[in-house]
């Protein structure tokens, strides 16, 4: 697809960010009106290039959240289209299913709650599983009781992003890389997007601009809380010789009070085995090197209130990520509590993704999806995960909202 492009002058509505979420934001509006021109620009030479393609692609079920939330609705409705949207285009994607396991006695009541919110979420299959049943799904697994979900599977959100691009350049909508977004100003006429490489008039913006999506709303009026922070997320990935160990995914009870899912292990739709995330907050919303840093990313991070008061709350489990990031004995060993054969000799080093975690000034990590609104924009504020699974339903919210605060038409 054409991404090289100068980006228009003028156009009807100006998309920030050519991850999954903004391309399928775009794609929702090019779909709905044939007569409005879309321009998407990314700061980066590719699309997909963050949270998009740094994962391991799980299409999740909609077990974890909590029941009346964003995340839990659009997850569950997400699933379902997204397999029909893969199976439509050729993009291959499985129900290879996940076992969350409850290691000992002191997990039952999170593996509980966990299946309480499944059977709320109307999580399609879900069903409680003992040690033997658990052995049949996952040989190498051990604990004393799970929670199995059939209808969780796998698939390569890039090649889903990259269908969402092809779809809309078909449409005529312009899709522009290496085009980082400056400022945005509103004026009686609409509004200016400075961008890399010059200047594009519109008359709405929907920024979904990822780990720097609360500097762009803020630089355009919006209220500083929620805070972007990064958070390091690194993979480690078994041996070929050593993958049978796994063959779906598994999970552990892990961390009910944060919105992270524990580190586990997945078969990808390639056939590749990862192990994590590890979540380490970092100096740079780009360390994908962990010694990466940029003063202006830093100073937000350890100037924000949140940060603190985060650190305070969680930092027994601050000092398990940093035992697990330092040493990859203590990695597997947060593993080996439910698949116990596993050892450091059997993994290598994997991929590296940065999530973009949104955190208020009482430093609550926010654990649902959140838009705001500044004049003629609408800001995606924090869009983690389950965001790739739920993209289809997040994007007709999106561009819901935007037919009616915005007047798109």
């Amino acid at each position: 697809m054409p991404t090289d492009r100068q980006p228009p002058t003028d156009c009807d509505v100006v998309v920030v960010g050519a991850g999954i979420v903004g391309l399928a934001v775009a794609r929702e509006l090019a779909l709905r009106h044939d007569g409005v021109s879309i321009a998407i620009l990314e700061r980066e030479p590719r699309i997909a290039s963050h949270q998009t393609s740094r994962s391991s692609g799980v299409i999740h079920a909609g077990i974890y959240y909590a029941p009346g939330s964003l995340k839990a609705r659009l997850c569950v409705e997400g699933a379902r289209e997204l397999y029909a949207y893969a199976d439509e285009r050729g993009i291959p994607a499985k129900r290879s299913g996940k076992v969350i396991v409850a290691t000992d006695a002191e997990d039952i009541p999170g593996l509980e709650e966990l299946e309480r919110r499944a059977r709320a979420n109307r999580v399609p299959g879900i069903e409680r599983i003992g040690p033997d049943r658990l052995r049949e799904l996952e040989p190498h697994a051990q604990g004393a009781a799970a929670l199995y979900s059939p209808n969780t599977g796998v698939v390569d959100f890039a090649l889903v992003a990259g269908a969402f691009a092809d779809e809309l350049v078909t449409a005529g909508g312009a899709l522009t890389a290496s085009c980082a977004v400056r400022a945005l100003r509103t004026d009686g006429r609409g509004i200016e997007v400075e961008h890399a490489r010059g200047r594009t008039r519109g008359r709405a913006v929907i920024a979904c601009a990822g780990a720097w999506s609360d500097r762009l709303a803020v630089a355009a009026g919006a209220d500083p809380d929620p805070r972007i922070v990064p958070f390091r997320g690194a993979y480690m990935k078994l041996r070929a010789e050593r993958s049978d160990l796994v063959r779906a995914s598994m999970y552990p009870v892990d961390a009910p009070d944060l919105p992270f899912l524990g580190m586990h292990l997945t078969r990808t739709v390639g056939g590749e085995v990862l192990l994590g995330p590890s979540a380490l907050l970092v100096g740079a919303r780009d360390a994908y090197e962990i010694r990466r840093i940029k003063p202006r990313d830093l100073a937000e991070t350890v100037t924000w209130p949140g940060t603190w008061r985060l650190a305070a709350a969680q930092w027994r489990y601050g000092v398990r990520e940093l035992r697990a990031a330092a040493s990859r004995r203590a990695f597997v060993a947060e593993l080996r509590r439910f698949v116990p054969g596993l050892r450091p000799a059997d993994v290598l080093p994997g991929p590296v993704g940065i999530r973009a975690q949104a955190l208020a000034r009482d430093g609550r990590l926010i654990d649902d999806f959140v838009v705001s609104r500044t004049e003629r924009a609408l800001h995606v504020r924090n869009a983690p995960s389950p965001a790739a699974t739920a993209c289809l339903p997040l994007a007709r919210l999106i561009v819901d909202r935007a037919e009616t605060e915005l007047q798109i038409a």
